[in-house]
């Protein structure tokens, strides 16, 4: 499969491949990487030794999906939209022990849902996107392009979590297993949660925004690491000698500390709760 899109793109590259001239092994061929893609077969990103590598052969394959293909009428809902892809089917689900709430749980096609799973509504996860095992998605929240999102994982309501398709060569946000996320909280631009964290409501967690790691000491970009208590704090800005700002102007930052017991203990009764 990794071969046969690698020549479609070449194809596509070049100009000699579109949506009128694509052939019906095409289409095959596509429709059988989406079916791999909805399996867990195969992901837009891994980890090779300790890192989160994008895989660049499986977001060209995604990005074929859009580049050769017409926009057609599909049905959800009773409502007509249109899309180059249909939704992803669901009936897989219910023998895996994986739920999805009605009106308005959305799970687009190429997106890999495991088992044992609960999808609140309105709740969307998009193509390439990977949903790990016992993971919740609640309520109001959204799963981004090629995002790979661990086992046992806790998306509070309200939470994004950014795509990152494009360029292929970037990894997607990673949140790894046993990590929570509390309501309204943001990752985005590749941002990697690291495996059992727990982030306090309303956090932005992006590559821009330093996190200061007080267990190790340091100030890291785009990557919180493993079994950290992570919450937003206000440090000072540069900006804070301009004469608009009376009083000092504040910047955003993220403060970690070891997981606590009590904490744990909390997320040990929210997982009773489910």
């Amino acid at each position: 499969m990794r071969n046969d899109i690698r020549e479609l793109w070449q194809r596509y590259e070049s100009g000699e491949l579109d949506a009128e001239s694509a052939e019906e092994r095409v289409y095959e061929t596509l429709d059988g990487f989406l079916d791999a893609l909805e399996a867990g077969e195969i992901r837009a990103a891994e980890k090779h030794d300790g890192a989160w590598e994008a895989n660049e052969w499986v977001k060209r394959g995604i990005l074929l999906n859009f580049g050769i293909r017409d926009t057609a009428g599909h049905e959800y809902g009773g409502v007509t939209y249109y899309d180059v892809l249909p939704l992803r089917e669901t009936t897989d689900l219910p023998e895996r022990g994986t739920r999805n709430t009605p009106d308005g749980t959305v799970l687009r096609r190429g997106a890999h849902i495991g088992s044992s799973c609960i999808m609140m509504s309105p709740s969307f996860v998009n193509i390439g996107a990977s949903v790990g095992d016992g993971t919740l998605v609640d309520s109001c929240n959204t799963v981004g392009s090629c995002a790979q999102i661990g086992a046992n994982v806790k998306l509070g309501a309200n939470t994004l979590i950014g795509g990152v398709l494009e360029p292929v060569e970037s990894t997607p946000v990673i949140v790894e297993d046993d990590v929570t996320l509390g309501a309204g909280c943001r990752v985005t631009s590749g941002f990697v949660v690291g495996e059992g964290s727990i982030v306090g409501e309303n956090t932005l967690l992006t590559p821009r925004i330093p996190v200061y790691d007080l267990v190790d000491e340091e100030i890291l970009y785009g990557h919180l690491p493993s079994n950290r208590r992570a919450f937003t704090r206000f440090v000072e800005s540069g900006l804070g000698d301009h004469d608009l700002f009376d009083g000092g102007a504040f910047k955003p930052a993220v403060v970690a500390l070891d997981v606590e017991d009590d904490t744990l203990a909390q997320v040990e009764r929210e997982e009773a709760l489910r």
